[in-house]
């Protein structure tokens, strides 16, 4: 039986997502997460989509050496040509083409013929592997085409050289019953199913979407097409850790587990929310703050008995650490380290002693620090860059419930030298933002989303600020900032915020 296999498309469908864009640093760092999760495949985009999805999908071709890299493409020349330059640089290379399967696609966006989209995936699939051995076929909208159709398509892209057959649940439309017997299907009535990979892919606009994987698992599918928290278009994709850790909890039912290191899950979860600016649910499976949360007087006396009274599965085994206090101000860098070790970072040595010199700078400011701190430091390290135009020097809020706030700040150039101004506004974070305006005078936008989460607990726990700005011409950016100082970490995440759009 063939070992259940993760295609992991964050980068690509999770991308589109509203606001949930990345630059090519944060990509990276996604895609470096995925690797040490030990994702099988990363989409890493769509090569023809824009120049910088291109540039993004070569360096994350060239930088991942464990996880095949697929470029997503259309079936036209074109595409195919792009995805392929793109991915070429990879240890393992995939192409992945798609063509629509269903009469309403065939119709209504493609108007070609039944007949039309079978010549066209006949000459593409074999134009693709001419580039590469591994091609993946996906038949768009596969759950609302014809079965018997559908089956005639699959056996062409298999005969034209396809690798790995996808059969997306593109609209989240199907059930899990449909979803298995349309693998069974497919399977039994297609020459060749046992020498490709089938592959399910689906959508969560009626919440299904870990189900329908799993059930096309049960039918046959060898690979799961999935994002990190269920990202992606509208409702979303099928959730990586919610799919991984059914099986895992399930081995009675999926005894062809993935390869996927469980104990990495929530660090890369809470990297690609910090990335995107946004929190889970607290009732998110797997990763929310109340997953593993027992209130009920019943469940608590029963946990404390026997933790498998009411956890089916533990914190650890998804990388959620039950170790509150870890460190202080006398821990040393070896000691730091390890701990890091523990938790699943491994850094540089550059980055080692950059985020053990903030790590003592908290000791100071607090009685004790947590691992949730210590990750907070490592993840705002890795997606923050510290070369800005601007650096927050120092600040000064005045603020009361019968006058506006008055906001002082000073920053301190890339060149050295520093500004200072000051401005009024409705509390001190407005205040602040003000102020920064009048200094810097940036492109024109909005401020559309504005939060701050405590890291961990306590009156003295880091608070992570987020803003999501929107420039004049649509784009959004999300800036960060951390501090036990809530006003000192929304004014340096609307710096850095503001430094992306410069």
């Amino acid at each position: 039986m063939k070992q259940i296999k993760i295609f992991d498309t964050t980068l690509r469908d999770g991308e589109q997502s509203p606001g949930c864009s990345m630059n090519l640093q944060e990509k990276l760092e996604v895609a470096h997460a995925l690797e040490k999760l030990k994702v099988d495949i990363i989409e890493a985009g769509f090569a023809i989509s824009s120049p910088g999805d291109f540039e993004s999908v070569k360096s994350i071709a060239e930088a991942v050496h464990e996880c095949t890299v697929a470029s997503l493409a259309r079936l036209n020349v074109k595409d195919i040509d792009a995805a392929y330059e793109a991915v070429k640089g990879a240890a393992n290379p995939r192409i992945h083409v798609f063509i629509a399967t269903s009469p309403l696609h065939l119709e209504y966006k493609l108007k070609m013929t039944e007949e039309q989209v079978l010549e066209k995936t006949r000459e593409l699939v074999a134009y693709a592997k001419k580039y590469c051995s591994d091609i993946e076929f996906s038949a768009e909208d596969a759950t609302r085409s014809d079965p018997a159709y559908l089956a005639k398509v699959v056996d062409t892209a298999i005969k034209a050289g396809a690798t790995t057959i996808n059969l997306p649940d593109t609209v989240g439309y199907t059930t899990p019953t449909e979803m298995r017997e349309l693998i069974e299907y497919v399977m039994k009535n297609v020459d060749g199913s046992d020498k490709v990979d089938f592959s399910v892919h689906c959508h969560n606009d009626l919440g299904l979407g870990v189900a329908n994987s799993l059930a096309g698992v049960i039918g046959g599918a060898t690979q799961i097409e999935c994002t990190v928290n269920g990202l992606g278009e509208r409702a979303g994709n099928t959730s990586l850790e919610e799919v991984v850790m059914a099986m895992r909890t399930r081995p009675d039912v999926f005894t062809n587990l993935p390869r996927i290191d469980t104990t990495k899950i929530y660090n890369t979860s809470k990297l690609v929310y910090n990335i995107i600016g946004q929190t889970p649910a607290l009732n998110k499976p797997i990763v929310g703050a109340n997953a593993f949360a027992h209130e009920a007087g019943i469940h608590q006396h029963g946990v404390l008995a026997n933790r498998k009274t009411y956890e089916i599965m533990t914190p650890e085994s998804v990388g959620i650490t039950t170790n509150k206090i870890v460190l202080g101000k006398h821990s040393g860098k070896h000691a730091f380290d390890t701990r890091l070790r523990e938790l699943g970072y491994e850094l540089s040595e550059e980055e080692l002693l950059d985020c053990f010199e903030k790590f003592k700078v908290l000791c100071d400011k607090k009685k004790t620090v947590s691992d949730a701190d210590i990750s907070a430091l490592v993840a705002h390290k890795k997606i923050v860059s510290e070369d800005t135009k601007y650096k927050l020097d120092r600040f000064y809020v005045h603020a009361s419930n019968v006058l506006s706030a008055t906001s002082t700040i000073r920053l301190k150039l890339s060149d050295g030298t520093t500004i200072e101004d000051a401005a009024v506004g409705n509390g001190p974070v407005d205040a602040s933002y003000n102020t920064i305006n009048k200094m810097i005078n940036p492109p024109a936008h909005t401020l559309e989303k504005y939060s701050i989460n405590a890291v961990s607990e306590g009156k003295d726990t880091l608070g992570e600020a987020m803003v999501t700005l929107k420039t004049e011409d649509g784009n959004m950016v999300v800036g960060r900032g951390l501090s036990t100082d809530v006003i000192e970490a929304s004014i340096l995440a609307y710096l850095n915020a503001i430094d992306k759009i410069i």
